[in-house]
């Protein structure tokens, strides 16, 4: 076994490979960008190296620098994680190369399962059986157009070249074929370099299923069952389940066997993932094989009891597989989701910032975190905004939905939006309670994910009250440290002459303003909001916990308050609202501009189209911007003249940044 090893990652994949490494007497060796110089990763690992600027291309992609530090350092082999360099085979070789060890498959493995279209023509040899489309290297517009029409409608556009859900394209008429070509072909380029692509037959309404394969260097191979992932949005899995819900014991034994046939068809040594696309028949289809292990892998993990990272390092010191296949077992039910820095209502689009607030659940046997930030530290826009994962077990779905639903309900995370209320609407829905959701669910019905508009009335009394109580409290503790305790004008409880007791309240939610009147005190109050009055007795503020009858109904919720929020949680929803001044009605909102087209999000500008004096439509695409791993377009909006463009190709520009200005 190695004693030193270098792991070429940043975040949770660097921790977690640093978890198991640790616990094995493996020294780890991290390295890390400018802007990862105070990142976990690096301060969990013996030793750490600096390898240049915040932009992957100037520190994490840099294959070089990575082997140089692994050399001057002692490191005897390389983890690539997964991402950046994990299945780039020219630095595999090179890892090689240079006398150390890689820690996953080789660089000629890689290279035979690196084009979505070569991999494809090998498994069809092989006899795993495959989607009908076509893989050829003429990527001329023309032919690529009269393959489509050949193949037929629906049809996929996918990057020959990539992973991650990036430059692939649903395409449902000959006549939107060569646009989509156009951008699928440009997003490829940007993020892998190459803009070759494949075109498939898209199957309607498809699951998808993966099976975690390992092989040694002694010629075996092995399955470790499957993994469901069909819950995605824009082809990124949202959240991932074993076993699958859908497949029968003797379609998992049909799809085990298929995937230890296309590891065996490669000579495949290390971890590996076989990913089928499979139809509401039963029928699947292989997609591609991820050389390298994968974001969901933790799943596994939980039903196997196994680790396997530490698979992969004993397999990378040359021993055998450490089990057989009649070995594996499959215990219990085991769920992912990610939570991410991101704004589900604005398009899922992806935050930055500091980490004001990040309670996340107890870990334990049945509950899991991978993280690689903690509180105070900052999502950066140069890498995924993804903040942690949570893994839950139980001994059966029902059980793991349940556990799942209660972690995310011990989840907090102030400073950039994210989407842990987006995760609670998931888990209660009825394709995911059922296990009934296609890999296009989401996309086609995304609105019934997404939070309601308006406020829930019944959350916005409960947080009322909790503030009324923490108020309470809170103007007892200062009156007993006043001069004279028992004075009435020791308490500012906000009473005033000829007011019968009224006490306004006022909250801010998403940016906009909601007023309520009380009146009472002790746990007994009249609370009214738009015209209508609830009866509030009986309530009570207990080490986070409030309970009370509301119109004679009892309602529980967990609570946490200070002085500038109030969130409640009532084991469903979610509510969280800002306090503000009852006289001082504040500005929400600085009006939009029409004239204006503002950056979003920091980013980098990765295409303008647009110049001064160009005459353009509403809607029309004029820039498009690259964070956080995707691809933006920015639209005029309205028709007009275009006065001046303010940023060019390559630029780095902030949130809020005027980018193009239309004439008045």
């Amino acid at each position: 076994m190695f004693d030193k090893i270098l792991i070429a990652n940043r975040g949770e994949i660097a921790c977690r490979v640093i978890r198991t490494a640790r616990r094995l007497g493996i020294r780890t060796v991290a390295v890390y960008s400018d802007a990862d110089a105070d990142a976990q990763h690096m301060r969990q690992a013996d030793e750490a190296f600096p390898i240049g600027g915040p932009r992957p291309q100037d520190s994490y992609l840099r294959g070089d620098a990575i082997i140089q530090v692994a050399l001057a350092c002692g490191a005897q082999a390389i983890h690539p994680g997964y991402g950046f360099l994990s299945e780039n085979a020219d630095f595999a070789d090179a890892v090689v190369a240079a006398g150390l060890v890689f820690i996953g498959p080789s660089g000629a493995t890689m290279r035979r399962m690196g084009s979505k279209a070569g991999a494809k023509d090998l498994m069809q040899a092989a006899g795993v059986p495959v989607v009908p489309g076509y893989t050829g290297e003429d990527q001329s517009p023309t032919l690529l157009q009269r393959e489509a029409d050949r193949i037929g409608y629906p049809l996929m556009i996918k990057a020959a070249h990539g992973g991650g859900g990036k430059g692939m394209r649903i395409v449902r008429e000959s006549a939107q074929f060569l646009p989509n070509l156009e951008s699928c072909q440009r997003e490829a380029a940007n993020a892998f370099g190459r803009d070759r692509v494949l075109l498939e037959r898209y199957i309607e309404q498809p699951r998808h299923i993966e099976i975690q394969v390992f092989g040694d260097s002694h010629g075996q191979a092995i399955h470790l069952n499957e993994r469901e992932c069909s819950a995605q949005r824009r082809y990124q899995k949202v959240l991932e389940e074993s076993p699958s819900p859908f497949l029968t014991p003797e379609l998992r034994a049909a799809m085990g066997a298929a995937a230890v046939q296309a590891a065996r068809a490669i000579d495949y040594a290390n971890a590996g993932t076989v990913e089928f696309i499979v139809a509401p028949d039963g029928g699947f289809y292989f997609m591609e094989i991820n050389t390298r292990l994968q974001v969901e892998h933790p799943v596994t993990e939980m039903v196997t009891g196994l680790d396997l990272v530490e698979w992969q390092l004993r397999i990378a010191a040359g021993q055998p597989l450490p089990l057989a296949q009649d070995a594996i077992v499959q215990r219990g039910h085991a769920i992912e989701v990610r939570l991410y820095a991101e704004d589900p209502e604005a398009g899922f689009l992806p935050g930055s910032g500091r980490l004001e607030r990040l309670r996340l659940p107890d870990t334990g046997a049945h509950v899991r975190v991978d993280s690689g930030v903690v509180e105070g530290d900052t999502v950066t826009i140069f890498y995924d905004p993804m903040i942690a994962k949570l893994i839950v077990w139980g001994a059966d779905r029902r059980g793991a939905l349940a556990r799942m639903r209660d972690a995310l309900a011990h989840c907090e995370i102030e400073g950039p939006k994210s989407n842990i209320a987006f995760l609670e609407q998931l888990l209660r829905h009825p394709v995911v309670v059922d296990g009934t959701i296609d890999t296009g669910y989401l996309d086609r019905h995304l609105d019934e994910f997404l939070p309601q508009a308006g406020v829930d009335a019944s959350l916005l009394l409960a947080a009322a009250t909790a503030r009324l109580l923490w108020h309470e409290a809170d103007q007892c503790r200062r009156a007993q440290r006043s001069a004279d305790p028992t004075s009435p004008w020791a308490i500012a409880d906000g009473w005033r002459l000829g007011h019968a007791g009224k006490r306004p309240l006022a909250f801010l939610h998403r940016g906009q303003r909601l007023e309520l009147v009380a009146q009472g005190a002790g746990g007994t109050y009249r609370i009214s909001h738009e015209g209508r009055v609830t009866e509030v007795a009986g309530a009570r503020l207990v080490d986070g916990v409030l309970s009370a009858c509301f119109d004679g109904e009892g309602r529980r919720c967990v609570v946490r308050i200070d002085r500038t929020r109030v969130q409640v949680h009532d084991g469903a929803r979610r509510l969280q609202l800002t306090p503000v001044g009852v006289y001082r009605r504040e500005s929400t909102s600085r009006g939009a501009d029409d004239r204006r087209l503002q950056a979003p999000m920091p980013g980098r500008v990765v295409l303008v189209k647009a110049q001064a004096g160009d005459q353009v439509r509403a809607g029309q695409e004029l820039l498009v911007m690259e964070a956080m791993k995707m691809e933006l377009a920015l639209k005029a909006p309205r028709d007009g003249v275009v006065a001046e463009v303010r940023a060019a190709e390559g630029d780095f520009v902030d949130a809020d940044a005027v980018l193009v200005t239309l004439e008045a």
